[in-house]
């Protein structure tokens, strides 16, 4: 996507004033993860700052820290060059920092001038709320915005690009100097980014530092001058965009190459499973094709957004689409829900595990046998022997961990709940898997553990699509990549001389470099 001229700025910026904001040193740990390990970043008035890098590289960290979510282990954080400490939300605002975030944490039941002023409403003399003042400040910034929204309609009315309207008002209310805005187009027409950008060289014409995190280098180029690349919870780049390329921030974005061990066997590749047509949805993803063959792993690559749950989770039977066709073994396939899904032999396990996947409160043996009832029942009553049989059977095939079947899922650590979702929908005898983001949030012994059971289920003759945000992962296990960007294909790769680069150019649009 190209942006328009009168978006980008006609002269050189010039050399940048000593910083509104810094970060020295930024350090946080969670149990068992460093998601930042002495990081810096400067922010500069009038000036768009990018942040870039990959899924988990503590992007996301960064920000609750400086919105006061989180508080640094250590290191300091500088405005003006003075030291501060934010052991709250409302003292990053009081620091005037506001933060935009993609899902916009505003309030739909509220009206546009109450989410606008919220905490910091104008006051009468007897100290109520002066709506009217209020109302007509709210109406004067969306004005200024040129946002034709009317600061009485209530929020659930509007679109989301009028949302994120709404919160650059809610910013320019309490006068903010640091604008963070953490992946903003990512739901947002190719006119409404348009709009948005303009809308940020008023911000920057206002003298307001702005952190713009996104994965869209096009974006980036388009609106910022200044850098930052985040790697594995490291800064790993900073400076001016206009001294480095593509190609350069994709290698400090990945930078690193496949250095775990994944037991990927060869197989040999049969007879197609699956095969989906000019796959289509209303608003999610958009006239999606391939093919899977038996004992084929195919992984789904993208970034924030791209619209590979989305995809997955259709072919599930989750959502309904558009158009489009699915065939299993050369018939066609109707599937209006998760059960029409797994009786044609297609099942998902889901990202969210605790959420989506499993019962964390019941036991594993109930877990185990939650999508196949009917082969441990008889006559509406469940054989208690049978059930435990099958349960035996599926935690000693993927090597489960646990005190006995009878121990709740919830405490288990988070790969061997992996395996008791794999293990429930395996029951089922599928012709598909579907895993979704499948070692997400376990250690390093549970991923090989995962990964070596993924080349036995293809080594068996089952399909698997893998969604992964993890490069090392996708390189290391699948036979081709098919990427997906904004909801459509970007293109299918073999696995043979296939590198990090060329999937990350290929996510994020730069095509010309990924061929």
């Amino acid at each position: 996507m190209s942006l328009p001229s009168d978006v980008l700025a006609a002269d050189p910026p010039p050399a940048p004033r000593p910083p509104v904001l810094e970060m020295r040193g930024i350090s946080k740990v969670f149990p068992g993860v460093k998601a930042l390990e002495g990081v810096d970043l400067a922010l500069h008035a009038g000036r768009v700052t990018a942040l870039i890098g990959e899924n988990g590289a503590g992007k996301s960290t960064l920000v609750k820290i400086l919105t006061g979510i989180y508080r640094p282990d250590a290191g300091d954080i500088l405005i003006d060059g003075q030291r501060v400490a934010f052991d709250s939300a409302e003292a990053a605002q009081d620091a005037k920092i506001t933060a935009i975030h993609q899902e916009t944490v505003l309030f739909d039941d509220l009206t546009v001038a109450e989410n606008i002023y919220l905490g910091h409403a104008p006051k009468t003399r007897l100290g109520f709320v002066n709506w009217a003042a209020m109302n007509a400040r709210a109406t004067a910034i969306l004005h200024s915005l040129d946002a034709p929204i009317s600061a009485r309609t209530l929020l659930k009315n509007l679109s989301i690009a009028q949302r994120h309207l709404v919160a650059i008002a809610r910013a320019l209310s309490i006068d903010s100097r640091i604008v963070i805005m953490d992946e903003p187009t990512a739901a947002l027409s190719y006119k409404e980014v348009e709009d948005l950008f303009r809308i940020l060289e008023r911000l920057k014409a206002a003298g307001k530092a702005i952190l713009f995190i996104s994965h869209k280098f096009e974006e980036v180029y388009g609106i910022a001058e200044d850098y930052a690349v985040f790697r594995d919870g490291r800064t790993v780049g900073a400076g001016r965009l206009a001294d480095v390329t593509h190609g350069q921030l994709v290698q400090m974005m990945v930078g690193r190459t496949v250095d775990q061990v994944f037991p990927k066997g060869e197989v040999v590749l049969g007879e197609t499973v699956m095969a989906v047509e000019h796959y289509s949805h209303a608003t999610e993803f958009d006239d999606i094709s391939f093919t899977l063959r038996r004992g084929e792993i195919l992984g789904l690559y993208g970034l924030v957004g791209a619209g590979r749950s989305e995809l997955c989770q259709s072919l599930f039977g989750i959502t309904r689409p558009a158009s489009g066709k699915v065939t299993i073994d050369g018939k066609a396939v109707a599937i209006h829900s998760s059960s029409d899904a797994v009786a044609a032999g297609i099942v998902y396990v889901p990202e969210e595990r605790g959420r989506h996947g499993a019962v964390l409160a019941m036991p594993i043996v109930e877990n185990f046998t939650l999508a196949s009832l009917r082969k441990v029942s008889r006559s509406g009553f469940i054989r208690t022997a049978e059930e435990f049989e099958l349960a035996r059977h599926y935690a000693s095939r993927l090597d489960l961990r646990a005190a006995s079947l009878s121990q709740p899922v919830g405490t288990l650590s988070g790969g061997n709940q992996q395996k008791v979702v794999i293990g429930k929908w395996l029951a089922t005898q599928p012709k598909v898997i579907i895993l979704d983001e499948p070692t997400k949030g376990i250690d390093i012994g549970s991923k090989s553990a995962v990964h070596a059971f993924m080349s036995e289920l293809a080594a068996q003759g089952l399909a698997v699509v893998m969604i992964s945000s993890e490069l090392p992962e996708i390189l290391g296990m699948a036979d081709r990549v098919m990427v997906m960007r904004e909801g459509r294909d970007a293109g299918t790769f073999e696995r043979e001389g296939l590198t990090p680069e060329r999937l990350v150019r290929a996510a994020t649009g730069n095509m010309a470099e990924a061929a």
